[in-house]
């Protein structure tokens, strides 16, 4: 049994909760009577329900975000059928800055905010027995040196399977406008010496794969710097870390301490989001493009970094033409993966203030997507999500990243691609649910049709391709040009880092 139950719906099970655990290693002397229940998208809300239920809770908090936030309603009105007297408390970004009146009615209390300090204060009222007076309550962000840490609460579990998450520092300074990270606009670091101790603490009980949820990780040089001297520090084989960073701030000693990390240990996100500067100013983001490219130049070119890069198509103002152009140009740096984002109006940003003179139309329901704006049609939206999607499968995945490839050697990458998508869309009238084979099929058949190579180069690139992705047996079309491959060693990979291991395999190939 447990008087509180922290909870909420992880996008997969390969994540983990890391808002739940910073509220039960802040509940102090409650912390005992408490239990962290995390549930994926795959369970109903009626099977989470009579989970949480089965220990009896006098509180159920809930942690919502964009992708939970349709099933929540549901789960909340499945725990008032069976644990009537018990107190739903919400927390998260969905939560946190505009809340629909759904979720406002059928919660007893919603907490904006940081709340890692906040609700152990609710929880210790409530269960003292003193009444509660207000329905919304705002959380001032707490100082990290007040906060307890949570990672001894990540299980052997946790760190076998999962993806584990950590920070040195909370807040943005930047004001992008599409971005929820620029409504808290201060920056609060974590003192290091406690925080490297439980680094250590979960590298010793055999962590190796960390992501930080710093949103900024190489703001501040200095502490930026010393978190990576300490993993290279203690640098043990399997180690990777995984950094949002700043684009153009890669200073030399940055650089050089970089370059100093075994290959294939670090993983940048590196937000480009438009290389348009009329439009990076229309919504308040600050970038040096030139430096950009360097950076990135430098990253792919010089370091054993794996590189992520994020564009946003549908920002006001930004063409078609203008985003295929920003497209081919960080194609052109050879990033491992670029993600192609449609433009949400998040919750609280202020992406909103240009609906109108750029007549932008959104969904009205989480994920909050755009539908069209003056420049880009309803239609056009479409073509872009289905390009983002078949890119993500065919290229970020490393699935054929060397067939791929052939492509665009010749033209846009963007212009070639997106006729490759819209060939796969009239093949088989979906985004989803196409077996890899089937992909696999298809972009053969493209490429001896589109592309000035043979069929034999065709296929000889794409059995290597299977081979290199820890799959040795390729369909039948490709086994003539698989012969070949029966002397190397399939790659193998980590849990929750295939892509990487993927696309590491092919840079390898090309040396």
């Amino acid at each position: 049994m447990a008087d509180i139950v922290l909870t909420t719906l992880n996008a997969r099970y390969g994540h983990t909760a890391f808002g739940l655990r910073y509220l039960q290693a802040n509940l102090g002397e409650l912390a005992e009577r408490s239990v962290i229940m995390e549930f994926d998208l795959q369970k109903s809300p009626q099977e989470m329900a009579s989970h949480i239920a089965s220990v009896n809770p006098a509180i159920v908090g809930i942690g919502v975000y964009i992708w939970n936030s349709r099933l929540i309603a549901d789960l909340i009105r499945q725990l008032r059928a069976q644990m009537a007297k018990a107190l739903i408390v919400l927390g998260g970004p969905e939560v946190s800055y505009e809340i629909s009146p759904e979720l406002l009615e059928l919660s007893d209390v919603v907490i904006s905010g940081e709340a890692d300090l906040e609700f152990a204060k609710l929880c210790r009222r409530r269960l003292g027995g003193r009444s509660l007076q207000e329905k919304t309550l705002h959380s001032q962000p707490p100082e990290p040196c007040d906060l307890a840490l949570p990672y001894e609460l990540y299980t052997d579990q946790d760190l076998a399977h999962r993806t584990l998450y950590v920070e040195t520092s909370r807040g943005c300074p930047f004001s992008c406008e599409y971005c929820l990270s620029s409504v808290e606009r201060s920056v609060r670091f974590f003192p290091l010496q406690p925080l490297l101790s439980s680094f250590k603490k979960l590298l010793d009980r055999g962590a190796r794969h960390f992501k930080f949820a710093d949103r900024t990780f190489n703001l501040n040089l200095p502490h930026c710097m010393e978190v990576l001297r300490f993993f290279l520090r203690e640098y043990r084989p399997g180690l990777f870390l995984h950094c949002e960073m700043i684009p153009d701030r890669f200073p030399a000693e940055l650089r050089a301490l970089i370059q100093a990390f075994p290959p294939e240990t670090l993983q940048f996100e590196i937000g480009i989001q438009t290389w348009n500067p009329e439009v990076a100013r229309r919504i308040q983001r600050i970038q040096d493009n030139a430096l950009i490219a360097e950076n990135l130049h430098f990253l792919r070119q010089e370091t054993g970094v794996y590189l992520h890069a994020d564009l946003i198509a549908g920002l006001p103002g930004e063409s078609l033409d203008s985003f295929a152009e920003g497209f081919d140009r960080l194609a052109a740096l050879q990033p491992h993966e670029i993600q192609v984002g449609l433009l949400k109006r998040l919750r609280g940003t202020a992406i909103g203030r240009h609906d109108k003179e750029w007549a932008m139309h959104y969904q009205t329901t989480p994920p909050y997507g755009l539908l069209s704006n003056k420049l880009l049609t309803e239609g056009e939206m479409d073509k872009i999500r289905r390009f983002a999607h078949y890119w993500d499968s065919i290229y970020n995945s490393g699935n054929f990243v060397g067939a791929a490839s052939l492509l665009w050697q010749e033209g846009s990458p963007f212009q070639r691609f997106m006729y490759f998508s819209e060939a796969l869309y009239a093949e088989f009238q979906r985004e989803h649910g196409i077996a890899l084979d089937d992909l696999a099929a298809a972009l053969y058949r493209h490429l001896t049709v589109a592309s000035p190579h043979s069929p034999e180069i065709i296929g000889s690139r794409m059995a290597r391709d299977y081979f290199h992705s820890g799959r040795p047996r390729p369909p039948s079309f490709l086994k003539e040009y698989a012969n070949n491959m029966l002397h190397h060693t399939p790659t193998p990979s980590r849990p929750g880092l295939q892509r990487q291991a993927r696309h590491f395999a092919a840079a390898r190939l090309e040396k």
